[in-house]
């Protein structure tokens, strides 16, 4: 006897919109199925990260990023070594017209992370300016202003002696 397959609720709209089970549809068709198009973005409705990223199920335990998927499956692979920006900056868009793939560091400026309001500073907390000649950076790449470093030296060296 054959097992019955339990269906969640999200897919009954799959059921009901298509004389065959959704084991019957096929990957893109599951995929686009879950794509909710609107004026700009093309909204995942499937399952997301915490963080607002879609996820798609495309084996038995295997899960890709919704959005990675829309990208392959409509513009091709993704190059050796780079991730995929949205452009959008809206976490759960699939149009592929949105996506743009860059290495992680360009990915990491463009967003609002502390890495991205570190890079966007123009001066220390002191007001100082990060120019080429007052600007330090350090083994891990990152800046340190010149003036503001000699003060603390200074200090350090007046407190040891």
């Amino acid at each position: 006897m054959r097992a019955l397959r339990r269906t969640h609720s999200r897919d009954k709209h799959l059921l009901a919109a298509s004389p065959m089970s959704a084991e019957m549809l096929t990957l893109p068709e599951r995929f686009w199925a879950k794509v909710n198009k609107t004026e700009t973005c093309w909204l995942w409705t499937g399952a997301h990260t915490p963080l607002g990223y879609g996820r798609f199920s495309v084996g038995q335990h295997r899960l890709v990023c919704a959005h990675r998927w829309a990208y392959e499956a409509v513009l091709g692979p993704i190059p050796e070594g780079l991730v995929i920006d949205h452009l959008c900056r809206v976490p759960a868009c699939v149009n592929p017209s949105h996506l743009e793939p860059v290495t992680t560091r360009i990915n990491n400026l463009r967003g609002i992370g502390y890495t991205a309001q570190r890079a966007a500073q123009t001066q220390c907390v002191n007001g100082h300016d990060f120019t080429v000649e007052n600007t330090y950076v350090r083994p891990n790449r990152t800046r340190d202003c010149r003036r503001c470093r000699a003060a603390r030296m200074q200090s350090y060296r007046k407190l040891s002696a």
